[in-house]
Order: structure tokens, then C-alpha cells, then sequence
């Protein structure tokens, strides 16, 4: 058997490279390289504008040129690393050398030894990491979650007055609104997706093992932690003054776990909906020339659920793992969070694709308000709930001697079905006061969903 031509070994990167793309730009090793060129680049500025060492500040001219290597990094740089790299066999001392080339191509050679200047690799790679997750967070996941947030409330608002059989133990409960149940997912995720917007992105900038030794070697002077501070802030990031060599992933642990956090109510709606989806709550659209079976040409499967639930799954346990194993580091440093950094994107990845499937699902399905009815207008004995709990206030009231309301109920209903003849023969001889008799002969399942309808307006 001959060999395939190169292919991709992920699916985020072959079959569905489409919807997860927007995050190559900054999770990718291309990505990272870029940030790292801009912490490098941007290092180089600072000392210089400085006057560190005797320097000068550069020209406008000569700094738009040097920024220019981030701005239009490109596969050209790509390339030029890769060949760098097969020499070093340094990825961070690559970046290193691609800056002295720019630096000598523009006639800055006598600035060249402030490049990378005190720093050890974890110093760039850090601020590279936080600036690059930071951006794939903020640009691309962050808006996706919002807009699928969005697609939510607006089904909510829509739904808020659709009756439903509620199921508890998947068993028929007390009534609610399809809308009412929509709105706490979004109640559910807005606020996770408040706390990722909050999510501090922390970096460190402190030498070796994070104690400012050759700073201080170089200029015994330098008020080095407020240098670090301001550079550091200067990236929009929040400075880590207490590291070893590397900054402590902390940040990291905190955003991964609301991104899983948020990945696990997602699969709780993604299973919901597929539930409502078979109990006939909402009809799927076809789609045309869309296939449901390869066999049954009826069928039309919620494939956009299904295929979202599995990739949460595969986003939370990489996240998960992730959040546990970057916070520990083997005293000052170790190397396995180089490794293990380089599969943030994929976890990322799989979450933003259940979102992008998610958004599509809910394109594609109808609430069927005659199912709906069809179950609750089955299932009367629901407001053995209400009837009791009026016969216990009526007896508080003064109004009733009935004793043991609650096993009167349920003797009446557990396990059993009672239509609503049944039902209002059995109110008409209960020992209650007239309005609250009134009351209950007047319930119905479809009209027994307390407040749903305006719980949905605390979404605001």
C-alpha cells in the first residue's frame, strides 16, 4: 500500500479546520513565534528608550521598521525560523537570531547585544503564551460563547410562554416554559462567561530563577523590579513579581477551569436539547441534501448536538489536565509544560467547535407547541403537587380538617394516571374553602407553571 500525501493528524485541522481556523492565527506554533518575536522586538524598544547602557531611542522610522517584523510576520519568517531552529535546536534563541538579522538589515548592529538582553527562554515564552491566549480568549472563543449566549436568550424570550411537562428523575414533574429552561442556561453561562472575561492574564519578567541576578550583574542601580513591572504592564498583561524561572501557570489553571466549567454546562444543554429532540419537544429542519441514515431515509439526527457533546468531552478532559499539571513545576524549573502548552489550542479548539455546532443546532430546530400540549394534557395527575400543597394552607387557614393532605395525594396518584374528569371529581369533594376549590377546578397542566414566564425577565 503506497503512503497518503501529508495529511493532518487532528481533525481541527483537516475536517473541520473551517470552524476552529480563527485560533491557528494565535495558538499555533506560528503564533507563538510571532508573540515572541513582538516580546523580543518590544524588549529591545523599551531598553532603548530608555537609554539603558548608553543606548538611544530609535528613530520613528527605525521602530516602525523593527515592529514591522511582527506586524508582517509572515511564512517567510516562518521559514527563516524553521532553518534557524535546524541549527539551534532552540526554538526561543531562533527568535533570538531572526531579531539580530532585522536589527543588522536596518544598520542596528550596535544595539544588537541588548537583544534578549537578562533574559532566560521562560521570560519570552511566558508573556508569549499570555499574550497568544489572551488573544485566541478575548477574539475568538470568548465572542463565539457570547454569541451562542445570544442565539440562547433570544429562544428563551421566544419560548417563555411555551408550556411544558417538566421531567425530574425523567419522570413528569411540576410544569414549567421551554423559555423558562433556556434562560437558565443562559443565566448558567453568562456568568461563567463574565469570570473568563475577568481572568487575569499574568507574566513574569526576572531572569534565570526569577531573581533579577544579571539585571542586577549589569546595573546594580536599575530599580529592576519596576523596569519588569512596567514592561510586563506595558503588554496588557498583570505582572507576577514572586516566579522561579517560570511564571506559575496559576492564571492558566483559573482560565482553563471556567473554560471547562463552561464546556460542562454546554453539554448539559447539548443533552437536554437532545432529550427534548426525542420526547418530540422540537422538531429538527431538514436540511437540504442532507442525509440523516445511510439506511433509514426518514431519519433526520441531531447530529449538531451529538457532535458538540463529544467535543466538549475532549475539551474538558485536555483543559482539566492541563489546569492540574502546569501549576507544578519541579523546584525552580522542569520542561514539561513546554510540551504541554503547545496542546492549548487543541483544547481550545474542540470547545470552539461544540460551540460552533451548538449555534448551528439551534438554527435547526422548531419548538412543536401540539407535543408540547399532547403531554401535559396526558399527565394531570402533575398537579397533585398544587392541590395538596392548597389543602395544607387551607387547613392552616382554618378552613379544612383534613388530615394528612400529602398521602391523600398520593394515594390518588403515585404510579397512576387521572384525566381531568377524574381530577376535578375528586377537588369537588375535597373539605376546602370555596375560592381555593375555585382555584384548583380552574388548573389545568399547560396552565400550572407558576412565575416561568417571569423568571425569564431576570436576564435582563
Amino acid at each position: 500500500m503506497t503512503s497518503l500525501p501529508p495529511q493532518p493528524l487532528s481533525p481541527l485541522d483537516g475536517r473541520y479546520r473551517a470552524a476552529v481556523s480563527e485560533l491557528g492565527d494565535f495558538l499555533s506554533e506560528a503564533g507563538l513565534n510571532r508573540a515572541r518575536v513582538q516580546v523580543e522586538v518590544e524588549w529591545l524598544l523599551y531598553l532603548t528608550s530608555h537609554r539603558m547602557f548608553g543606548s538611544e531611542p530609535l528613530t520613528q522610522e527605525q521602530t516602525s521598521s523593527l515592529r514591522a517584523l511582527v506586524t508582517d510576520f509572515g511564512q517567510a519568517e516562518i521559514d527563516r525560523l524553521a532553518t534557524l531552529e535546524a541549527t539551534t535546536r532552540h526554538d526561543v534563541k531562533a527568535v533570538e537570531y531572526l531579531v539580530r538579522e532585522k536589527l543588522s538589515e536596518l544598520g542596528l548592529d550596535a544595539i544588537a547585544e541588548l537583544t534578549h538582553f537578562a533574559c532566560t527562554s521562560e521570560d519570552i515564552n511566558n508573556l508569549s503564551y499570555a499574550l497568544t491566549v489572551k488573544a485566541a480568549v478575548t477574539e475568538v472563543w470568548l465572542p463565539k460563547l457570547t454569541t451562542v449566549i445570544d442565539a440562547l436568550r433570544t429562544r428563551a424570550l421566544e419560548m417563555r410562554d411555551a408550556p411544558m411537562l417538566a421531567h425530574t428523575h425523567g419522570q413528569p414533574a411540576t410544569p414549567s416554559t421551554m423559555g423558562k429552561e433556556f434562560a437558565v442556561f443562559v443565566y448558567r453561562l453568562q456568568r461563567i462567561a463574565t469570570q473568563v472575561a475577568g481572568n487575569e492574564y499574568l507574566g513574569k519578567f526576572s531572569g534565570a530563577t526569577g531573581t533579577f541576578s544579571a539585571h542586577l550583574a549589569a546595573d546594580p542601580t536599575a530599580d529592576w523590579p519596576a523596569i519588569s513591572k512596567e514592561f510586563v504592564e506595558s503588554l496588557g498583561l498583570t505582572w507576577n513579581p514572586l516566579t522561579t524561572q517560570i511564571e506559575s501557570h496559576d492564571w492558566q489553571a483559573e482560565l482553563y477551569g471556567r473554560v471547562a466549567h463552561a464546556n460542562r454546562v454546554l453539554h448539559n444543554l447539548a443533552t437536554d436539547i437532545w432529550t427534548y429532540i426525542s420526547l418530540g419537544y422540537f422538531r429538527q429542519i431538514p436540511q437540504a441534501g442532507a442525509t440523516g441514515s445511510s439506511t433509514m431515509p426518514h431519519k433526520i439526527n441531531p447530529i449538531r448536538f451529538e457532535n458538540a457533546e463529544a467535543n466538549l468531552e475532549l475539551s474538558s478532559a485536555l483543559l482539566d489536565s492541563l489546569a492540574s499539571t502546569l501549576v507544578t513545576s519541579r523546584l525552580q524549573r522542569d520542561l514539561t509544560d513546554s510540551t504541554t502548552q503547545r496542546n492549548i489550542g487543541v483544547g481550545l479548539g474542540h470547545s470552539l467547535l461544540a460551540l460552533d455546532n451548538i449555534q448551528r443546532g439551534l438554527l435547526e430546530i422548531a419548538l412543536d407547541e401540539d407535543a408540547l400540549a399532547r403531554d401535559l394534557n396526558g399527565n394531570w395527575e402533575v398537579l397533585g403537587e398544587a392541590i395538596q400543597t392548597v389543602i395544607r394552607a387551607e387547613v392552616t387557614a382554618g378552613r379544612s380538617s383534613i388530615s394528612d393532605p400529602y398521602a391523600m395525594l398520593k394515594e390518588l396518584t403515585r404510579g397512576k394516571r387521572v384525566d381531568a374528569e377524574g381530577l376535578a371529581a375528586f377537588i369537588e369533594t375535597l373539605d376546602i374553602g370555596e375560592d381555593a376549590k375555585a382555584r384548583l377546578l380552574a388548573l389545568t397542566p399547560a396552565g400550572y407553571v407558576g412565575l416561568a414566564s417571569s423568571l425569564v425577565d431576570h436576564l435582563g
